[in-house]
């Protein structure tokens, strides 16, 4: 079972609300749980989780992955991200048990690879999260989600101009596929920003989350 660093409700009460933070290639929970902290005056009732990807990278004791990046197709992420659903699935239902919390009371965000691993499962998930939040990623397989989508929670995607990474045109591609799946979608453009989240993304982020959970 995956597991990761964790925030309790910074009001000290049991938690009405989850976020649970998905973290890139090559990083892993701690990195994330740092954007919680900053979040977390704003949703003071909430729990935060950043569960560590299943996989190591080799040799790098610190890095995880959700899957192996080798070829950069789109082949490659798709399969990988079906691969990593299931693991990512239980530990959801798991923490959802554990606060006993409805899906209605959870959001999902996720940075680069984490991002596809959020609008992967939270879109087939039969019960709709209360929002995805996806930064400078992308949507995994557009070409199965009408065949694959279970529920249509309200989406945030944020993405810098200058993502080195992950190509700007990322965001309108997803966005695109989305809403003609009948998803709600909100897009948040950090001008001058690469590969990482901004302080007006955070900002974006946290508003969303108020907005959903709220």
């Amino acid at each position: 079972m995956l597991d990761g660093p964790r925030l309790a409700p910074l009001s000290g009460s049991r938690p009405d609300a989850l976020i649970i933070l998905i973290h890139g290639y090559g990083s892993n929970g701690e990195d994330l749980i740092s954007l919680a902290a900053m979040m977390q005056p704003s949703l003071p009732q909430a729990a935060f989780v950043a569960p560590n990807a299943p996989l190591q990278i080799p040799h790098m004791a610190a890095a995880h992955q959700w899957w192996p990046i080798e070829t950069f197709s789109m082949a490659e992420r798709a399969a990988g991200a079906a691969a990593a659903a299931p693991t990512l699935d239980a530990f959801i239902d798991a923490e959802l048990e554990k606060a006993a919390l409805a899906s209605d009371r959870l959001l999902l965000v996720g940075f680069s690879q984490g991002a596809m691993m959020a609008l992967h499962v939270g879109l087939r998930r039969p019960h709709p999260v209360a929002g995805i939040i996806g930064m400078s990623g992308m949507l995994v397989a557009p070409e199965q989600l009408e065949t694959d989508i279970r529920s249509r929670p309200p989406i945030l995607l944020i993405h810098g101009t200058v993502d080195d990474v992950v190509p700007f045109r990322s965001m309108e591609l997803a966005s695109t596929a989305l809403t003609a799946a009948g998803v709600v979608v909100e897009n948040h453009v950090s001008p001058g920003i690469g590969h990482s989240v901004g302080p007006d993304g955070l900002s974006a982020a946290t508003a969303f989350a108020r907005r959903a959970l709220y």
